[in-house]
């Protein structure tokens, strides 16, 4: 007897969660054994169990987002496939999401049977991808300047603590938490992490992230 594929979905939205496990409730030999609405949940969730063979993962979520949330799933279990599962289909995130490691690209609207055959593709050593994408997908990858896509980044210098609370802060930790494990005050991270804002010039945790990366400071 054929073993179930083991899923897990990842999406802040229950009612596209819902609408995904409908569409894969055709198939006898898919298993979803759990579910997360954010990046850090995801991460919480495979400590507990990461015995899976793909996550269908969102892009947009708070916290951690979907192509975050892979970078770090994919150093821990890179034998687990991701496809990212999303509504959007531009070129920064198709881009972004490769660099990160994600096996395939989906877009939401997607039919239960293209959905299927997407996962059957990408558990064989494909690269699900809807047309759109592919076709998005392959002129990045032609593109010489694809590895230069965001050449007029400043150089950014962070102090070792502002490091280090910018690595913790990308795994989804509280300041509280950030804090305990420097062993120094709440507030003193808050006042490190207003500094990494202003020498990033960004406003908030996930652009930080995501700038961080692209220049890659972490």
């Amino acid at each position: 007897m054929e073993r179930k594929i083991r899923l897990a979905l990842v999406d802040d939205n229950s009612f596209l969660i819902k609408a995904i496990e409908d569409k894969l409730s055709f198939f006898e030999n898919i298993s979803i054994k759990w579910k997360a609405e954010s990046g850090s949940k995801c991460l919480e969730m495979l400590a507990i169990d990461h015995q899976l063979d793909m996550i269908l993962m969102d892009i947009e979520m708070p916290i951690l987002n979907g192509i975050e949330t892979t970078e770090i799933v994919k150093k821990k279990h890179p034998q687990i496939k991701i496809v990212m599962l999303t509504v959007f289909d531009n070129d920064e995130h198709i881009f972004n999401a490769i660099k990160a490691g994600a096996d395939g690209y989906l877009l939401k609207e997607i039919d239960p049977e293209s959905l299927m055959r997407g996962i059957h593709e990408t558990m064989t050593g494909g690269a699900a991808m809807t047309p759109t994408i592919a076709l998005k997908a392959l002129r990045l990858l032609r593109n010489p300047m694809v590895t230069n896509y965001f050449p007029n980044e400043e150089t950014v210098v962070l102090t070792k603590r502002e490091e280090e609370v910018l690595e913790q802060l990308s795994s989804g930790l509280s300041y509280t938490k950030i804090a305990e494990n420097l062993h120094v005050s709440p507030s003193t991270v808050r006042k490190h992490i207003e500094h990494i804002y202003t020498k990033l010039q960004v406003h908030n945790k996930l652009e930080a992230i995501e700038k961080a990366k692209r220049i890659n400071l972490i």
